[in-house]
């Protein structure tokens, strides 16, 4: 697998000097740790830490910004961050108000966030988390907590941030990010392989005329393997799967994300939605928002999600404040 890196043993010093360096003047590092940490954080109020392996780039240092997150803990590629990470990540950002924590439900992650609450509870620190879980393909519904994290985490972010930056409680504060997370489903298919940096060979095997519907985003099983298809058979799967799943009907408001999950060009991703929101026009869905990006991705594997979170009054006004990263910018910073 071609790689454009150094040394394998430095892809995450080089990655983040590169990220931080080139956007100094929106970031800065917690010394000695891989973390990001946003210089433009509001103050005085609750602290919105975020957190992964890498190699899912943007996500997670990419929703660090103004309304955003205030800090994220870099995990190595695929790996959860170590909990002394995650807790001197939360240090560096805490005002006094508590720290929220929003990150994908995968088992490694959950033990290692845990821990790093345990550690800043020892310390006096008010700690609450958010483990996203919308990958309804992981999972049936009686087994949600089992559920993976995966582009839902876009949307969660961004209104846990908006709550945080309103100066709410850390109880509210979590009360609105649990119901953000509890309205978001997404399901996605993988067309081709992703790989990990300094490995000659890919995260599984997939044959030429081959995708898998509902493919994890490290390449877990899904639910089917099957030949490819038109674009439009492909969304109308998609679509009736989150339709079943999120009970949706008539004017439902919605926000929609097409993620490529990252050699899937933006040609075709528009064509996806060009499907998807026909389907959607066809059952009287109102689309309050719509976005085709790659926001949560595995590198270079092939494929795309659907995400859609239901709105209310109570959300939208979260989901329409205006925030700012490099890579993920909503309204008119003030």
């Amino acid at each position: 697998m071609k790689k454009i890196i150094n040394d394998p043993s430095d892809i995450m010093e080089e990655m983040l000097s590169g990220y931080i360096s080139a956007y100094s003047r929106y970031y800065e590092r917690v010394p000695g740790q891989n973390a990001v940490v946003s210089k433009e954080r509001r103050k005085n109020k609750v602290a919105l830490v975020i957190g992964g392996g890498s190699g899912h780039e943007p996500l997670f240092i990419g929703f660090v910004g103004k309304g955003l997150a205030d800090a994220a803990a870099a995990g190595n590629i695929f790996a959860a961050p170590n909990p002394q990470l995650i807790a001197e990540t939360a240090k560096a950002v805490h005002e006094g108000k508590g720290v929220l924590f929003v990150y994908g439900c995968y088992a490694g992650d959950n033990m290692n966030f845990d821990m790093a609450e345990e550690l800043l509870q020892m310390d006096g620190i008010k700690t609450a988390h958010v483990r996203v879980w919308d990958d309804c393909a992981s999972a049936p519904k009686e087994r949600i907590q089992d559920r993976r994290g995966i582009a839902g985490d876009v949307y969660v972010i961004k209104i846990a941030g908006a709550a945080c930056d309103a100066g709410l409680e850390l109880d509210e504060v979590l009360r609105i990010t649990e119901k953000a997370r509890d309205n978001i489903n997404t399901i996605g298919l993988a067309t081709s392989p992703g790989s990990i940096p300094g490995l000659n060979k890919p995260t599984f095997e997939l044959g030429e005329d081959d995708i898998e519907f509902g493919m994890g985003l490290h390449g877990e099983p899904g639910i089917e393997r099957t030949k490819m298809k038109p674009a439009n058979e492909l969304v109308k799967r998609m679509y009736t799967e989150l339709k079943k799943e999120m009970g949706l009907k008539e004017n439902d408001e919605v926000a929609v994300l097409v993620n490529g999950l990252g050699s899937t060009t933006l040609l075709e991703l528009n064509i996806v939605y060009h499907d998807l929101n026909k389907l959607m026009g066809e059952d009287k869905l109102i689309v309050h928002d719509a976005e085709i990006k790659r926001y949560c991705t595995c590198q270079e594997m092939g494929g795309f999600s659907i995400t859609i979170l239901r709105l209310d009054e109570e959300l939208k006004k979260y989901y329409d404040t205006p925030c700012f990263s490099p890579y993920y910018a909503r309204g008119e910073i003030k």
